[in-house]
């Protein structure tokens, strides 16, 4: 069973939404991965300034327009919103959300509220990005349309909580749409986050490897050639928990092995210490699984069969025969 409307499911290859990531998901990367049929996402800051942001939108939204028009059915796009008091383009950006229609809006950093009624208004729907089951049950109650529990294991901003428990316990108060972010790198990850009672997964860390996303070059060839043994978790860079990757943080001149916790997130960090910021990079626990720089229609594809390798896995399993309904167990293998 899933939570998600038809018209999703109709349109969707894979139950996967590639994650909003900021200085690398680009208006490429959200179009490549809707024309593969999953969700594209990109936070708004990406866009130096309102006036860059309603170009990129104009130039995804005729983009997909044009592939449907070719008899195509490319995925949502979704858009990542900053909702915390000190983003100054918060109004701007949520004016562009309204005007473009954005059929998806993901919040971050923040109560999702001043969303959900203008997104609503359109027929969009608004998730809310929460990394503890108090911040989780906070946004359930205002009227978002999902939660995205960031747990343990994501790349950048990173939970501290495992998914499976995540869920759980979301699940005792929440039975709308749950994704999960956090090590997913896999397409046999993304059927164990169906199995654990979410409808959809985040996957970033493989999308940063792609010859569409922004990120420097260096970024991409780094997360090919790291491991789980390279990420430091800290939040002595933003003050916010993260999962930065230990070679970067030599090359911008920072000592992983002498940072000092900040004691409140500053959303304002990327001002004061841009170099920093910039060559600071992120990764998650599934880094290691990352071994090439490919495209993301490539990358689609080899999740595709991998997810479908996991459910002929599943249908083989005995267990299945012992607890599966009589009518699933002779289902043969996904082709």
């Amino acid at each position: 069973m899933t939570n998600l409307p038809n018209e999703w499911i109709n349109v969707l290859d894979l139950p996967l939404i590639a994650a909003p990531m900021f200085l690398v998901s680009s208006i490429e990367l959200v179009a490549a991965a809707c024309e593969n049929r999953i969700i594209g996402a990109i936070p708004t800051p990406n866009a130096r300034t309102p006036e860059i942001l309603h170009d990129w939108l104009d130039t995804l939204t005729k983009r997909l327009q044009l592939a449907r028009s070719q008899g195509k059915h490319p995925a949502p796009w979704a858009l990542g919103l900053t909702v915390h008091s000190t983003n100054a383009r918060l109004k701007d950006d949520l004016e562009l959300c309204v005007k473009y229609r954005a059929p998806l809006i993901i919040t971050a950093l923040g109560s999702p509220r001043a969303a959900v009624e203008p997104v609503h208004e359109y027929g969009g729907w608004v998730f809310a990005d929460v990394n503890t089951p108090e911040y989780a049950f906070k946004a359930a109650q205002t009227g978002v349309d999902g939660l995205v529990l960031v747990c343990s294991g994501s790349g950048g901003h990173t939970g501290q909580m495992a998914a499976a428990a995540f869920v759980t316990t979301v699940r005792e108060f929440w039975k709308g749409i749950v994704v999960i972010a956090g090590g997913m790198t896999t397409g046999g990850s993304l059927r164990s986050a169906q199995l654990m009672g979410a409808d959809l997964a985040y996957m970033g860390t493989r999308f940063i490897a792609s010859h569409e996303s922004a990120a420097d070059p260096r970024y991409k060839q780094m997360i090919v050639d790291c491991a789980f043994k390279d990420i430091v978790c800290t939040n002595a860079i933003t003050g916010a928990y993260a999962n930065d990757l230990r070679p970067s943080l030599l090359e911008a001149g920072i000592d992983p092995d002498r940072l000092e916790a900040k004691a409140s997130f500053d959303l304002h960090y990327a001002e004061k210490q841009p170099k920093a910021w910039k060559d600071v990079w992120s990764a998650g626990h599934g880094v290691g699984d990352v071994k090439a720089i490919e495209s993301v229609s490539g990358i689609i594809a080899r999740l595709k069969r991998e997810y479908r390798a996991a459910i002929a896995r599943e249908i083989d399993d005995p267990w299945l025969a012992k607890y599966a309904p009589p009518g699933l167990r002779s289902i043969g293998p996904a082709g």
